[in-house]
C-alpha cells in the first residue's frame, strides 16, 4: 500500500453538521469543484450511500470511480475504498472528525491512490495533497458559509 496523504481543517461547527455535509454525496457536486457527479447505488438503513459512482475531475486526477462508504465509524470516522475505475486501481480514503467540545470539528483527510500508469511517487502524492487540501477548503466554505 502507498504512503498515505493527508491534512486537517477546524471547521466552526458542530460535528453532527459536518457529517451532515459529508453524508450527502449527491449534493458534492455543488461545492466541490473536483466532483462533477454522484450517483448513489445503494444505501444503509440510515439513508447514507454505501456505493456510489462518483466522476471525479480533480486536475491531473480524472476518473469514474465506484466506492463503497463505511459508516460504522461515524461521526469520528467516515472511510472509503475502491470498488472499480476507469483509471485508479487504489483509492482509499477517511474523513477523521473530533468534536472540540465548543462546536469547532477538526477533520483530518486521508487519501491513498494508485494509478493503473506508472507514475512517480512525488507527483501521486503532490496531487494527493492538491487533492486534499482543495477538499478541505471547499468543505470549510461550505459548511462555514
Amino acid at each position: 500500500m502507498s504512503d498515505i496523504s493527508k491534512n486537517s481543517v477546524t471547521i466552526e461547527a458542530a460535528i453532527s453538521d459536518v457529517v451532515a455535509v459529508l453524508s450527502d454525496l449527491p449534493a458534492y457536486p455543488s461545492w466541490s469543484t473536483a466532483i462533477k457527479s454522484v450517483e448513489v447505488e445503494s444505501k444503509d438503513d440510515a439513508g447514507r450511500a454505501t456505493k456510489a459512482k462518483i466522476s471525479i475531475d480533480a486536475g491531473v486526477m480524472k476518473d469514474r470511480v465506484i466506492l463503497d462508504y463505511d459508516w460504522s465509524k461515524s461521526p469520528t470516522e467516515i472511510t472509503f475504498t475502491l470498488d472499480d475505475a476507469d483509471l485508479l486501481t487504489e483509492m482509499t480514503g477517511a474523513y477523521k472528525l473530533v468534536d472540540n467540545g465548543d462546536d469547532t470539528t477538526d477533520v483530518t483527510y486521508e487519501l491513498t491512490v494508485a494509478l493503473s500508469m506508472p507514475v512517480p511517487a512525488m507527483m501521486r502524492q503532490k496531487a494527493e495533497r492538491s487533492t486534499i487540501d482543495l477538499a478541505l477548503n471547499q468543505l470549510k466554505a461550505k459548511i462555514e458559509g
